[in-house]
């Protein structure tokens, strides 16, 4: 899979990844609502190599892709697709962006880029993405792309030593439609 954004190539995860990828991936501000923890350089070599070998399309199966900025030709984050193991109609997505490149709307060009791809595919019907509830960085973004709040998990997760809760959000085939021909019609 290969996606192009204006800024943004969104790629399989390299070898030559490792060293952003694993200056991330080990800061626990990053890992903070995850439902991974900090990785050591060899785990971050380990699920690179692993991920570089998947192609996506399984369903079931979480694929990780490289977020690269064009500009810099360096990961500046990663994100996740899984098509769901009994219809690959529905999938859920996730993104990672390294700290030193948030707010500078990486995350929100990487989640278009996705849904552009997911949504391009014939009788494609349904993004979901489940959200640490204090990531209010993550809500706030969901929300300003149109995705729909559906669930509140009440200590649902037992992870990092303590209960947590979570939202689901997603998005239809149509929200889609509706968001980009909002966008064609701001553009006149």
């Amino acid at each position: 899979m290969l996606i192009n954004t204006e800024r943004l190539t969104i790629r399989n995860l390299v070898s030559s990844d490792i060293n952003d990828f694993h200056h991330y991936r080990s800061n626990p501000e990053v890992t903070k609502y995850q439902g991974f923890d900090v990785f050591s350089l060899e785990q971050a070599k380990a699920f690179i190599e692993e991920n570089a070998r998947k192609e996506f399309g399984t369903p079931g199966e979480w694929v990780q892709f490289a977020i690269e900025n064009k500009t810099t030709g360096r990961l500046i984050g990663d994100c996740a697709i899984k098509l769901d193991q009994y219809d690959i109609r529905l999938a859920e997505i996730g993104i990672t962006i390294s700290p030193g490149e948030q707010k500078k709307g990486f995350a929100k060009e990487t989640m278009l880029g996705i849904l552009e791809y997911l949504f391009s595919r014939d009788d494609f019907h349904r993004v979901t993405e489940i959200v640490d509830a204090e990531n209010e960085a993550s809500i706030q973004l969901l929300k300003s792309l149109g995705f729909r709040p559906e669930g509140h998990f009440i200590e649902n997760i037992f992870f990092k030593g303590k209960w947590g809760s979570e939202y689901q959000f997603a998005m239809l085939r149509k929200d889609w439609q509706q968001l980009k021909d909002r966008e064609v019609n701001n553009n006149h």
